[in-house]
């Protein structure tokens, strides 16, 4: 741990949370808050992004490990939580959408891993 690694973190940290702010604020309107859909959307998302990351270091990508941190660690660990995720699915069954909560879980799990398969083997594929 040395305070470039810390400072990579920090800002990609930044850049990954006001981007999951304006794609959950983004994903509020356009689809409404009755279901969680901007953080599934996130969840989603985020997991392709780090997908296609890791993939392009293992293909291709020769970049120092601030850099890598950077874009993981930093800007995908700000951009997903699964601390909301929770909290989304709890809401849900405490409003009485059992159904919806579990769905939602299901969903955001399978997907989530789908995404990051399907780009590590995107990026297989084409490098």
């Amino acid at each position: 741990m040395t305070p470039q690694l810390i400072l990579s973190v920090a800002a990609g940290g930044a850049i990954g949370s006001v981007a999951r702010y304006l794609a959950g604020v983004g994903s509020g309107k356009l689809f409404g808050t009755d279901f969680p859909w901007g953080t599934l959307i996130i969840n989603v998302t985020g997991s392709s992004l780090i997908g296609a990351f890791v993939g392009l270091f293992v293909a291709k990508w020769e970049l120092s490990q601030a850099m890598r941190v950077f874009l993981t660690v930093g800007i995908c660990g700000g951009y997903t939580t699964f601390s909301t995720f929770s909290l989304d699915a709890y809401y849900l069954i405490e409003r009485g959408q059992t159904l919806a909560s579990f769905a939602y879980m299901m969903a955001s799990v399978a997907l989530s891993v789908g995404a990051l398969i399907a780009a590590l083997r995107l990026i297989r594929v084409v490098s």
